[in-house]
């Protein structure tokens, strides 16, 4: 999708909100094909008081493949405090490692997308978002992964046995360097919880 349609898609979206609730909404469109740029951009723009809004990987009209990513902000209130970490691994093992770590820090999952590297490679990019108001949280995560889809229900129904709530599934040949079906889960630990139980 074209830089060019995807604005028209963000103002359309923006109009019809307005109409409904007379809210009005500021968008910003980032594009890059460095996970550490885009990481880097959309905190400065929720510095401005935009929040993530949603991102999606592929070929722009002009640049190659990248990572595009859609900010909004409540222009009558806008939001101040959040900050984003973005994730990119090709291998399930550190992407579990990686999202657990943020998930010390009380970042939680808000998107992902998957695109094509510089290198030729392709990655899955997670966004997590931190929110100052769930100071004291902690976010743990659990990566579910099988190579066939018909095995997913067992792999799901264990995690959400222990609380983990689903929050997206990545599915493709070349993700994470096999053929595996990755579901993504976290759950929410208070931070006074944690110490009880110890």
């Amino acid at each position: 999708m074209s830089l060019r349609i995807l604005s028209l898609l963000t103002l359309a979206v923006s109009a019809l909100s307005a109409a409904d609730t007379g809210t009005k909404f500021d968008y910003r469109v980032l594009a890059t094909n460095k996970t550490s740029t885009m990481e880097k951009e959309i905190n400065e723009a929720a510095a401005e008081g935009y929040v993530f809004a949603g991102a999606m990987g592929g070929e722009s009209a002009f640049r190659g493949n990248q990572m595009v990513t859609v900010m909004k902000k409540d222009i009558n209130q806008p939001v101040t405090g959040r900050r984003y970490k973005v994730l990119a691994t090709v291998k399930t093992s550190t992407l579990a490692k990686e999202l657990n770590d943020a998930g010390k820090e009380g970042f939680a999952y808000c998107g992902q997308t998957i695109y094509s590297t510089t290198f030729g490679g392709r990655e899955v990019a997670l966004v997590l978002e931190y929110n100052p108001e769930n100071k004291g949280t902690r976010i743990e995560y659990k990566l579910a992964a099988t190579a066939r889809t018909s095995t997913m229900q067992k792999e799901l129904s264990p995690a959400g046995e222990q609380g983990f709530l689903f929050q997206g599934v990545v599915v493709g040949n070349t993700v994470f360097g096999g053929s595996e079906v990755i579901s993504i889960l976290q759950k929410s630990v208070r931070e006074a919880h944690l110490q009880a139980s110890r």
